[in-house]
């Protein structure tokens, strides 16, 4: 009689199971970096020879406006708050999430459905929280599955969007710096007669270039492949939390629903198992010859 008391007393994990830095975009942008400055300087040049702010403000200011032409607002407003994810990480371990499911599971088992309900409203994670009252209040399975693969969904399809705007920024990037390189051998071309300052002048013009080249492929398609990777792993999460409230309203054991949801936290997608039709079917190993 202990373990339904201490299923009593479980605690709903965290919805986002705290959210820690990224330490392989940090290491990946520091190692990048310092690979081409390094280079640089190993070549004799120096830092104030990639150091133009007027580049800069033409590549970056370029791009920004081009992203907002092309971007709805509301988009490149998700793409922006979803730039913190690229460089912080809080997705929650699914080992945990896994472990609170099977603990509604048993409760369920045991006590039936309706003795959730009290501890639906404690549910930190919005997703398992609207599953589980959904389940309680005696929703039907299907419509519970209708309206959360829809959920997920749209959920998918704003990250892609969202993802779009860094994207955009990478396909822009590369050609307002060939623009910066130009507008500076304009200026380069009032000068000819001074054989010296020509030299200076195209060595800066293509900093621009640099810049543009180097933001696309170090940050702004790093950055979209990153979020896209996030919202697979969000997708994930949400899927498990699906398959494992679709096992409590059938009543399955939940040594059964571990099985299920252990495959996610694998990386896998569990594999449906044969119809007994299917078993019956299937021709059985030839027996080996006697000799």
């Amino acid at each position: 009689m202990a373990e339904p008391e201490k299923l009593e007393k479980q605690k709903p994990a965290k919805a986002s199971g705290g959210a820690r830095l990224d330490l392989a975009t940090l290491t990946g942008l520091l190692v990048a970096v310092g690979g081409m400055v390094g280079g640089l300087l190993l070549e004799g040049g120096k830092l104030k020879d990639i150091g133009q702010f007027t580049a800069a403000m033409i590549v970056f200011g370029g791009t920004a406006g081009a992203v907002m032409v092309s971007t709805p607002l509301e988009v490149l407003k998700g793409g922006l708050r979803r730039l913190t994810g690229v460089f912080r990480d809080s997705t929650p371990k699914l080992d945990e999430l896994i472990e609170e499911v099977i603990g509604y599971a048993t409760k369920a088992r045991k006590n039936g459905l309706v003795s959730l309900e009290e501890q639906v409203m404690e549910i930190q994670d919005p997703f398992l929280r609207k599953s589980l009252s959904l389940a309680v209040d005696g929703t039907d399975l299907q419509e519970i599955r209708r309206m959360l693969e829809l959920e997920i969904g749209l959920e998918e399809q704003h990250a892609d969007a969202e993802s779009k705007v860094f994207e955009c920024a990478g396909g822009y990037a590369p050609t307002v710096g060939i623009i910066g390189a130009v507008m500076g051998l304009i200026q380069v071309m009032k000068n000819l007669a001074d054989i010296d300052e020509v030299g200076r002048g195209i060595a800066v013009s293509f900093v621009a270039t640099v810049y543009g080249v180097g933001s696309a492929n170090l940050l702004f398609l790093p950055a979209a492949a990153k979020i896209k990777a996030r919202a697979h792993a969000e997708t994930q999460r949400k899927e498990l939390i699906l398959e494992g409230v679709s096992g409590i309203v059938e009543g399955m054991n939940p040594k059964l629903i571990r099985s299920k949801l252990e495959a996610y936290a694998r990386g896998g997608e569990p594999k449906k198992a044969k119809k007994p039709k299917e078993a019956a079917d299937a021709k059985p190993a030839e027996a080996p010859a006697k000799a």
